[in-house]
């Protein structure tokens, strides 16, 4: 069996080594590139993020990450989103006063945790929904989570038209936020799996699996 393609989106955020590891050791032949047609046509697309959402985004619209995005979302094709990688897939960001738009894939703002210890950073478990094929056998494990900047609050209306996306939520300091989305071929995390031990492995797995 051929192993699925995997492009780890390159735009200029952080170390992506450790996500090209992580995605190989989960089963997927692995290229990191910027490249607009490679990243179309791979099977997944694995969208890391670190640092600043306005960084992220202008990295991003630099290699028309936002478009790559959402023309293979529009031909139903598996986008992965983690940490800021996530982040930006929504509506927009704001950070220090300064609000970005994001890629606007959902609603949602990106804002700062309410919580008296930020970033948040550390191991955390998630309250994982009915029906999740990416935490299936490990929705009571801890993710690895460093972050300053979440998704508090979500409403999504479908107006039943679509199915609604499985959100799966994590608490720091008292304040919910968003920790993980799946949503047909989009699929987000803001915990890091590739450094999730494994947990972070087995949802890799699962993902990679899903290219198939």
């Amino acid at each position: 069996m051929t192993q699925p393609r995997v492009v780890v989106l390159d735009y200029g955020s952080g170390n992506l080594r450790s996500a090209v590891r992580a995605v190989e050791r989960a089963g997927a032949e692995v290229t990191l590139t910027g490249d607009f047609q490679t990243a179309l046509d791979a099977d997944g697309l694995l969208v890391p993020g670190v640092g600043a959402y306005a960084a992220c985004m202008a990295g991003l619209r630099a290699i028309k990450g936002e478009r790559i995005i959402g023309r293979r979302l529009a031909g139903g094709r598996p986008v992965l989103g983690i940490c800021v990688g996530m982040q930006v897939l929504f509506e927009r960001g704001v950070e220090h006063g300064v609000e970005t738009e994001g890629c606007d894939e959902w609603p949602g703002v990106v804002e700062r945790i309410q919580a008296p210890v930020v970033p948040h950073m550390g191991w955390n478990t998630v309250d994982v929904p009915a029906g999740t094929t990416l935490f299936d056998g490990i929705e009571d494990e801890r993710f690895y989570f460093v972050h300053s900047y979440a998704v508090r609050d979500w409403t999504l209306e479908t107006n039943d038209r679509t199915r609604a996306p499985l959100v799966t939520w994590s608490e720091h300091g008292g304040d919910r936020f968003v920790a993980a989305v799946e949503n047909g071929p989009l699929t987000a995390t803001q915990f890091h799996p590739e450094k999730s031990g494994d947990a972070g492995a087995a949802l890799l797995r699962s993902w990679v699996r899903s290219l198939r």
